[in-house]
């Protein structure tokens, strides 16, 4: 019922109505909102609905076109397992993130059952029959050495990622190695010996193409840092344990205690487990794996894995990131479907560059395109030529090769591109095996060498300074670092012969235990001086001082009967005053000269001043005695006419006047003259003869004092033809080469005395020529300091002197390749 106020509707009203009508509106407006919403939702569905679908019929409309590739690979290994999941991996992942692509590769798989003959079939079947565009692998260089001529001839891409033998890269620009050439790391591993001083090293590698091609790399660069390969070590691929057991042994009677191992895993684990067996994986040693054993050592059992501790390996550094630690955990979810009874694999290097080498490979045929798949047969009648003669020549590979070195992409490895046929090299890891992994103590960049995180740079200036490596638990559970050398209980210990001496046994002394008459020590100072050189050297070298002497204690021969020994074979070095002279050397070596050089003579001296009571007349000589008399005369004289008319001391009788001048003159040789002088000219005549007679008397003064306390020796021979006119005597020390010098100067040998001693050459000497002694001797310069210092003031030495080239240490060298030093001496 509507309210009316005077003919209109009540205000009241009109409020209810307003108010009803605000109410509906509020609820209206939510409801319109949510439908808006759902519609707008519907609408963004059915849009996404429409673009998958179109997206999916493009798809599916687009026309694919197969690609066969050959996979040749070791199935029944375990790197070759790990290989063939990564390569179906990485197709999958390929093409999912390439839906467009027009190529889809197929692969046609081959065992190759780690034989060359086997992987050989393969690829002349996969490119013969299925006519693959490429082949990834073969797994050794063994296998791809054969296999790359085929690809060679055939002109199909070889890509392997597991053949790292540096022999391979320049045999065909058909052959890509996925992988970095084994040669690169050696570097690293000369950068970890160098580090640390090892002066000596022993490669172990296996026998076969994989083990040898690394060798040259190695020792040149081993020798770069002076670092010595005295042995190489080398192991049949089919060595049993008794042989491994064999090797190890002859390396442990050696003196080096560093050894590289370069070998695959299974090989490599039976040696390092038969070392450890026979004591030689405690303190002291130094094991090192190259990068192929560090790859997959996390493949070996427990027991294999317990003869690994504390050794150093080297390897590929690959940085981790997210999209590697995800396409793991799906491999080893992948890895445990397709091979449930392998329980100990692990992802390793090898299977990241099978995956890098995969989407390499499927890029490339993209981009080479379909065009030429085809093979250009051969015209040779397949009745009576063999399968190597029918192959045919792909359409297809030079362009293919072309895209493949072009490609580079950013893969699961790191930068992944070719260079010169294979991957560049990049950084290396240094790892310590030790508990139940493996700890990362450093790397090894091209730029910076040895660091211990990367990013930072080795500052040192000195080369061989100790780089700033992480902790290292070495063999035999310890952090000292080893020497590098041991001395073998069981080595061969170096014979040193040594002469056995009368006399000048400074230089040599051998003491005898007289009972048993066995040698007892043996000093000197040539001994001296080799203790201290072989102290020096960075590595033990055991040996034992052996007299050159008879039954009865006494010299066995001559120098030069001791040197031959050596050439005998029956010493390995001679240590002594023994003389670098020609003939010597024609048969055995010498070290640097250790003394001074030279052959001198030495003869008796004698004073040739004799004094009696008339020693005090020889400072001055008769003419220069009188010459000074008249003078004093003279001087007196003139004093006299100068004086006597105005000085009264100069007059008075005759006698008188002749006396007083005399007087006068000769007083003032000691300045005692008493008479007053008047005249101006008188004195300046005084004062000139008495600066005169100043120097006169000091002159005698010093002469005679040099005639009294000093003797006037003189050598009694000045020339040595003196000798051979007079036919005198002379001496030489027995067993010394001097003889020949003398006999080659024309000396009788009758003139001809030996003598052992000092006090023999004493005794000689004091006889003379005439009594049977000598009146000199010929003698190296070293035995005349000897001699001259007991004998100092009897003896000296005289020209000639004959040069020499000194003390030196004997050693073997062959025969047939003698290197004859600069001698200077003319006589043998």
């Amino acid at each position: 019922m509507r309210i009316f106020c005077r003919g209109k509707p009540c205000s009241s009203s009109r409020s209810a109505q307003q108010s009803s009508n605000m109410r509906s509106l509020q609820l209206t407006k939510p409801m319109n909102f949510h439908r808006q919403l759902i519609i707008c939702l519907l609408t963004l569905f059915n849009i996404v609905l429409f673009l998958e679908g179109f997206v999916v019929s493009q798809a599916q409309n687009t026309v694919t076109t197969p690609v066969n590739v050959g996979v040749v690979l070791d199935l029944g290994s375990l790197v070759g397992k790990i290989g063939l999941s990564c390569i179906n991996m990485a197709l999958s992942d390929f093409y999912a993130t390439h839906p467009h692509y027009k190529t889809r590769l197929v692969l046609n798989t081959k065992d190759s059952k780690e034989e060359v003959v086997a992987a050989a079939a393969a690829a002349v079947d996969l490119i013969r029959n299925v006519q693959v565009q490429a082949i990834i692998g073969p797994r050794s260089s063994m296998q791809a050495n054969f296999v790359i001529n085929l690809g060679n001839k055939s002109q199909v891409p070889i890509i392997s990622f597991t053949a790292t033998s540096p022999s391979l890269t320049s045999m065909s620009s058909y052959f890509f190695r996925a992988a970095q050439s084994g040669s690169f790391q050696v570097k690293a591993i000369s950068a970890i010996v160098q580090a640390f001083g090892w002066r000596e090293v022993v490669p172990i590698y296996v026998d076969n193409q994989f083990g040898e091609s690394i060798v040259p790399y190695l020792t040149d660069a081993l020798q770069e840092i002076n670092t010595r390969v005295p042995y190489l070590s080398v192991i049949p691929v089919s060595a049993t344990d008794d042989q491994l057991a064999q090797e190890l042994h002859k390396l442990m009677i050696m003196q080096t205690r560093v050894f590289i191992v370069h070998m695959t895993m299974p090989l490599g684990s039976r040696i390092l487990a038969k070392a450890k067996e026979i004591g030689m994986m405690t303190e002291g040693y130094v094991w090192i794996m190259t990068d192929t054993m560090t790859t997959t050592w996390r493949s070996l059992d427990a027991s294999g894995f317990d003869s690994l501790q504390g050794i150093l390996g080297v390897r590929t550094y690959v940085h981790k990131s997210k999209k590697l630690e995800d396409f793991e955990i799906r491999w080893k979810r992948k890895f445990q479907q397709d091979y449930p009874n392998t329980t100990n694999a692990e992802l390793n290097l090898f299977g990241l560059w099978a995956y890098d080498a995969t989407f390499a490979l499927a890029m490339a045929i993209e981009k080479a395109g379909t065009a030429n798949l085809r093979f250009n047969e051969t015209n040779i009648s397949s009745g009576g030529a063999t399968d190597l003669e029918t192959l045919g020549v792909s359409q297809n590979g030079p362009r293919l090769i072309k895209e493949l070195s072009n490609t580079k992409f950013r893969g699961l490895s790191g930068d992944f591109y070719i260079d010169n046929g294979q991957l560049p090299s990049s950084v290396f890891q240094i790892v310590n095996v030790n508990g139940n992994g493996e700890k990362r103590v450093g790397f090894w960049t091209p730029e910076n060498g040895l660091v211990r995180k990367l990013g930072l740079t080795n500052t040192s200036s000195n080369s061989t300074s100790k780089p700033k490596l992480g902790p290292i638990i070495w063999p035999g559970d310890t952090t000292s670092v080893p020497r590098g050398w041991e001395i073998p209980r069981n080595g061969k210990r170096l014979k040193i012969g040594v002469p056995v001496k009368v006399g000048f046994t400074e230089f040599v002394e051998v003491v005898w235990d007289h009972i048993p008459q066995k040698k007892k020590s043996v000093k000197g100072y040539s001994i001296d001086v080799f203790n201290a050189v072989m102290a020096k050297l960075p590595y033990a070298v055991p040996y034992d001082y052996i007299p050159f002497a008879t039954p009865e204690g006494k010299a066995a021969g001559s120098y030069n009967d001791l040197t031959d020994q050596v050439y005998y074979g029956n010493y390995d070095a001679v240590v002594g005053d023994i003389t670098i002279v020609a003939n010597r050397s024609f048969f055995v070596d010498f070290t640097l000269p250790y003394t001074e050089s030279g052959v001198s003579m030495i003869v008796p001296i004698r004073d040739k001043n004799k004094k009696n009571a008339w020693v005090f007349l020889k400072p001055l000589t008769w003419d220069l005695w009188v010459t000074s008399g008249c003078f004093f005369v003279f001087i007196g004289f003139v004093i006299w006419i100068l004086e006597h008319r105005i000085n009264e001391d100069f007059r008075g009788p005759p006698a008188h006047q002749v006396g007083t001048s005399f007087w006068f003159s000769f007083s003032t040789m000691v300045f005692a003259h008493r008479e007053r002088v008047v005249s101006n000219l008188a004195r300046f005549v005084i004062i000139i003869w008495c600066f005169v007679v100043l120097i006169l008397t000091q002159s005698y003064t010093a002469s005679l004092t040099s005639l009294l306390t000093v003797e006037q020796l003189q050598p009694t021979v000045t020339d040595i033809n003196e000798l051979l006119k007079r036919r005198e005597n002379v001496g030489f020390l027995d067993g010394s080469f001097v003889e020949g010098i003398l006999l080659g100067l024309k000396f009788d040998k009758n003139q001809l005395k030996k003598y052992n001693s000092p006090e023999e050459l004493h005794e000689l000497f004091s006889k003379g020529s005439a009594n049977g002694g000598i009146s000199a001797a010929l003698d190296e310069i070293p035995y005349i300091k000897l001699f001259l210092g007991k004998y100092c003031g009897k003896y000296t030495t005289v020209k000639p002197t004959f040069k020499t080239d000194g003390f030196g240490f004997v050693s073997s060298c062959p025969p047939i390749s003698l290197h004859l030093p600069p001698f200077h001496m003319s006589y043998a």
